[in-house]
């Protein structure tokens, strides 16, 4: 998964294919867009992770209460199902069609996270599955060289976070030109700045009401908008890093994928993302009974109620033929040694 911010101020929505947007340029490279990128980087990476660190004290003041915490896993909880469930598997992948309603709510819900514009964060997804683990992979920790543990903890910090201060832009009109005709996605996201704020005042407000207080409204703003923004970045940034890095690889994909089981919580199944580069368009991560996939669980309830359809699941043999190749491949390689 990829996290970045627009073109134009941070392009809240993309609005439309301009003529920079050539089809012919897969990347852009503009320094118009580097300063949007380093703006974006700045104001919703950098600050409110160091005005998370600077709160500490005053959260240790406060104390966490139970409403603190219910405000922090309920909004954590909406905002991965709008990165993972929306931004990923349906904006990037079309791993199942949504209704007008339910589209508009998870690129709110995803932008609540400070990620970036959807149609960017599809962009650059996209792009990473065309060049995952190559130079143009624009956040691989393998792809820049370099041996010895100060190099691959520069390969980390670039994948984790870094990456994003300025990189070759994807262009939308390339890579997803169905999300830029697509005015549910394109009206809502233009109000990405304002849903961004609505993640930090709705839990303040919530926190206020439960506990008719002021502390409550403080510790609402600081754990369920605060510390689930920053926190949550972290979770999705995982995969990008650690994800690439440590883990179990059941599927020979091509990249260094992997699986993770210790992050599958708290990236509400986005962490089996060795299983998602074999199956990208799935809209399901749990191959296996024991990999539990919440955001899955999400899709199939909404396929209940009639809100999803065409739920792309890939079948029993699909995923045992792929296993089958991995295993082939492995006996060949282990037979190459002497």
């Amino acid at each position: 998964m990829s996290t970045h911010p627009g073109v134009s101020d941070f392009m809240p929505g993309l609005v439309a294919p301009a003529a920079p947007l050539s089809r012919r340029k897969r990347v852009l490279r503009d320094e118009s867009i580097r300063a949007a990128q380093r703006r974006h980087f700045v104001l919703f990476d950098i600050i409110p992770a160091t005005a998370a660190v600077a709160a500490l004290p005053l959260l240790w003041y406060l104390g966490v209460t139970g409403v603190g915490l219910g405000l922090f896993a309920a909004m954590w909880v909406l905002n991965l199902i709008g990165i993972e469930v929306g931004y990923h598997r349906l904006f990037s992948h079309a791993a199942f069609e949504a209704r007008p309603s339910v589209r508009a709510a998870l690129v709110i819900l995803g932008s609540m996270g400070a990620q970036g514009p959807v149609v960017s964060w599809a962009s650059n997804h996209r792009h990473h599955h065309q060049h995952s683990d190559t130079p143009e992979d624009s956040h691989s920790p393998h792809a820049h060289g370099g041996t010895g543990w100060r190099a691959r903890l520069r390969a980390f910090a670039h994948a984790h976070l870094t990456w994003k201060w300025s990189y070759p832009y994807p262009s939308p009109s390339h890579y997803t030109p169905g999300l830029l005709r697509d005015p549910v996605v394109i009206r809502t996201s233009r109000r990405y700045t304002t849903w961004i704020a609505l993640g930090l005042i709705v839990p303040a407000l919530l926190g206020g009401v439960i506990t008719a207080s002021w502390r409550g409204a403080l510790e609402g703003f600081l754990l369920g908008g605060l510390y689930r923004l920053v926190l949550g970045q972290h979770a999705t940034w995982c995969i990008n890093s650690l994800c690439h890095l440590f883990g179990t690889r059941p599927f020979r994909t091509g990249d260094r994928s992997t699986n993770n089981a210790w992050l599958a919580l708290p990236t509400l199944g986005g962490s089996w993302h060795n299983n998602h580069h074999a199956f990208p368009s799935t809209a399901s991560n749990q191959l296996a009974w024991w990999q539990i996939d919440p955001c899955y669980w999400v899709i199939a309830a909404l396929a209940r109620l009639g809100l999803v359809t065409d739920v792309n699941v890939p079948t029993a043999d699909q995923v045992r033929a792929k296993r089958a190749v991995a295993a082939r491949r492995s006996l060949s390689a282990k037979d190459l040694v002497p």
